[in-house]
């Protein structure tokens, strides 16, 4: 399967560009960095800015499905990454006739998510840090997700809980709009977009994915991924 991968060279980009082309997929990295990337055999990389529209046609055409892991750092100031775009990412879908859409939000979209014994998380990190620093980008989130669920495209919306790197997938456990847990391994994120490329349980649904084998400290999950490092 011919598959785009927006947002390549992230973290999260990485993991999935690796793991899609393990499982055999043609692969086309999309990023403003094409000298990141490794060449190799089934991979092209495209060098593209998601917010040219003129571009991301130019990367969708001829694919099969997209698989978007946009992100970009908590900031107090707008954000418009997420939403233009996912927008840009589905006008382009539509003009070359790509059904197949995978993209990436947070868990923190869902009001109910409120994660079992999470007392200190629940009570003082995710004000702060989600609701307060990360206020603008769960906005824009929003907004996409809005412009994802009015599309009539088979979409999967797919929700992490707090992002961490780890060396390989695990045994994550998936369900629909939220998980009972607080963090995602980048490894199993990636590894469940991967398979929904396969899968039509969560089309037109979202899908929360959460790590359950490793946990990281949360002061240092805070420490890099809210201050140091996109996503």
């Amino acid at each position: 399967m011919r598959t785009v991968v927006f947002g390549a060279t992230g973290p999260t980009g990485r993991q999935i560009t690796e793991q899609a082309l393990a499982a055999g997929h043609e692969v086309v990295a999309v990023t403003r960095r094409p000298h990141n990337v490794q060449p190799r055999s089934g991979l092209t990389v495209v060098s593209a800015d998601v917010a040219d529209p003129d571009a991301v046609q130019r990367a969708v055409a001829g694919s099969d499905a997209i698989l978007s892991s946009l992100g970009v750092p908590l900031t107090p100031k707008p954000i418009t990454v997420y939403s233009q775009g996912n927008a840009n990412i589905l006008a382009a879908m539509h003009r070359h006739g790509v059904k197949r859409l995978v993209t990436v939000s947070s868990s923190v979209l869902d009001p109910t998510w409120r994660p079992t014994g999470e007392f200190f998380f629940n009570n003082v990190m995710d004000p702060l840090f989600n609701r307060k620093m990360g206020r603008t980008a769960h906005e824009d989130m929003r907004r996409m997700e809005s412009l994802v669920r009015d599309s009539e495209l088979d979409w999967t919306i797919v929700r992490p809980s707090g992002l961490f790197d780890h060396p390989a997938p695990t045994r994550y456990h998936v369900e629909e709009n939220v998980a009972d847990g607080l963090f995602t391994a980048r490894a199993d994120l990636a590894a469940s977009m991967v398979a929904q490329l396969t899968d039509d349980r969560f089309v037109r649904r979202a899908m929360a994915v959460i790590t359950t084998d490793v946990r990281p400290s949360i002061a240092g999950l805070i420490w890099r991924e809210a201050v140091m490092k996109k996503k």
